[in-house]
């Protein structure tokens, strides 16, 4: 399932017995080792002790619902790369999870095929963010991320960022100077194949904007209708907001 041989371990947490099967069997198919929990708590217990590389996590549970585990998981320290599955599917949930630091969302009823694929996809993120890039760190003017340290320091001064504006930050970092357009940066930084969660890219964008903005001038820029960029340099006047 991933680029390297070893075996993904994968934490299925559900409180349906007929939701936690499915995933569980698909996924076990597909080259996972799987292990599963029936709530909340369960699911902060097994991610402590068998530090799972992936956690497929139900928001909606009676004891402790998935949002609070992955926001008890973050302040833990614990970066373990989570998919939210749950029957909510609005728009302010998708960001919620996120903004706490999940990776993906799956909403319910959902295709075995498409549950595989964002697995695949957050797994081979995670896998190529442990390594090592070996080619320094990326510099945008007073703007410095290293992947290899995972530091992000603008002017001297640290910048704290969750783990997707990181991976978004440097993918603009990477490409600095042009135009992606938002399908672009959905599948490079979430891994998804189409552009109907744009909204999540503008959200994210607006998350950077507000700790790197105050440090300096606006090193993000909106090309209207088409994506963003990254360049240093005064703010176009032809830009909007996110």
């Amino acid at each position: 399932m991933t680029d390297s041989d070893r075996i993904p371990q994968v934490l299925v947490v559900d409180d349906e017995p007929n939701i936690r099967e499915l995933v569980q069997v698909a996924l076990k198919f597909h080259g996972c080792a799987v292990t599963t929990a029936v709530s909340g708590r369960d699911a902060l217990r097994q991610a402590e002790t068998a530090r799972p590389d992936l956690i497929v996590l139900d928001v909606m549970m009676p004891d402790m619902d998935g949002f609070e585990v992955c926001r008890r998981l973050r302040a833990a320290g614990n970066e373990v790369p989570v998919i939210f599955l749950t029957a909510r599917d609005t728009s302010s949930d998708t960001v919620t999870g996120l903004a706490l630091g999940g990776d993906d969302y799956v909403t319910k009823p959902f295709s075995v095929e498409s549950l595989v694929a964002r697995v695949r996809a957050v797994l081979r993120r995670a896998s190529r963010a442990g390594g090592s890039s070996g080619a320094g760190p990326l510099r945008a003017a007073d703007l410095e991320l290293d992947e290899d340290r995972w530091t992000v320091h603008r002017g001297g001064t640290p910048v704290e960022l969750s783990p997707t504006e990181f991976r978004l930050l440097a993918y603009l970092m990477r490409h600095q100077g042009r135009v992606l357009t938002r399908a672009q940066i959905l599948e490079n930084v979430w891994g998804w194949d189409y552009a109907g969660e744009s909204q999540i890219v503008e959200t994210y964008v607006s998350y950077l904007r507000r700790k790197l903005d105050p440090l300096g001038p606006p090193l993000i820029h909106t090309q209207r209708g088409v994506g963003y960029s990254l360049r240093p340099g005064r703010q176009d006047q032809a830009d909007g907001p996110v």
